[in-house]
């Protein structure tokens, strides 16, 4: 009997291993620098507060697309929209006109991919698309900034070996 209780609460501790290394999820964490200087993200605090929030959750479903144990760090350290903004004459809103001139997406970002607390992949990337209203998109035209999600992509695939898949 003594055994037979042994045997179980063995297969119990390494079941609930098994369990604990299957939902080892890789993640993304994103620091953006100094964002109140960045050169064109909305003035309003909530409108900031929306555009930087977007950008880190899209981060963090691609951190989830790593291999179980890699953790991908992320400081934003510049960041220009799509775009330029304008201001309505009769309300004042701001409205982002997307001309395909220079007004391209960029990004300035540092990287730290972590396999098990250690760095296995470091450094700093431009991330730019000067040709954005002109390339295939696969975001819809409905999904907020689709440009720098795309572009974000096209980085993350190739600097870390990644078959993006986007959500659908």
């Amino acid at each position: 009997m003594r055994t037979s209780l042994h045997s179980l609460a063995a297969a119990a501790l390494a079941m609930g291993a098994a369990l604990t290394a299957g939902a080892a999820h890789a993640g993304a964490t994103v620091t953006y620098i100094e964002p109140d200087k960045f050169i064109d993200v909305p003035f309003s605090p909530i409108d900031r507060e929306r555009v930087l929030k977007d950008l880190s959750e899209h981060f963090a479903r691609l951190g989830k697309q790593l291999p179980a144990g890699q953790d991908l760090k992320v400081e934003v350290t510049e960041l220009d929209l799509a775009g330029r903004i304008e201001h309505t004459r009769r309300t004042g809103n701001e409205i982002r006109l997307l001309t395909g001139g220079a007004d391209w997406p960029r990004m300035h970002l540092r990287y730290s991919l972590m396999q098990d607390g250690k760095v296995i992949n470091s450094g700093e990337a431009d991330l730019a698309s000067l040709n954005y209203l002109n390339e295939m998109n696969l975001y819809g035209s409905s999904e907020s900034l689709r440009h720098e999600k795309q572009m974000i992509d096209e980085w993350f695939g190739k600097t870390f070996h990644v078959q993006v898949k986007r959500r659908g």
